[in-house]
């Protein structure tokens, strides 16, 4: 008696975006991600936790995007316990937006695409 393997289940289409400024990458998804964090928390080390990046890790992220747009993305202020903070620029709540509006837009249409990709390469289900 043979066993019937599981049907197999459909391609699944994904793509991944990020904007070039100057040669070089000025926002990645990680980099969205860390906007977004700073954006709720108001705390560069603490949008790093968040997301379990190391503070270099976000630091550095935070000053190439800062170098790559012509104004920064992040203004930061520092300070101990009670100063100090980060938040986004209005350029980076723009930039930030925009970035987010792209990916669902890739999403949609590569959701749109899937059957057509399925039939394309003859996937049987």
């Amino acid at each position: 008696m043979t066993k019937k393997s599981p049907p197999t289940p459909p391609p699944q289409l994904r793509g991944r975006i990020w904007i070039e400024l100057n040669g070089g990458p000025a926002l990645t998804e990680a980099g969205a991600d860390l906007l977004e964090q700073i954006q709720i928390c108001g705390s560069l080390s603490q949008a790093a936790r968040r997301l379990h990046y190391s503070y270099r890790r976000a630091w550095m992220l935070i000053d190439n995007m800062n170098r790559r747009w012509p104004t920064p993305l992040v203004a930061t202020a520092t300070g101990g316990k009670h100063g100090g903070g980060a938040r986004l620029t209005e350029l980076g709540i723009a930039v930030l937006r925009a970035y987010r509006d792209l990916q669902l837009q890739l999403e949609h249409l590569l959701g749109r695409q899937a059957g057509a990709f399925a039939a394309a390469t003859h996937f049987q289900k």
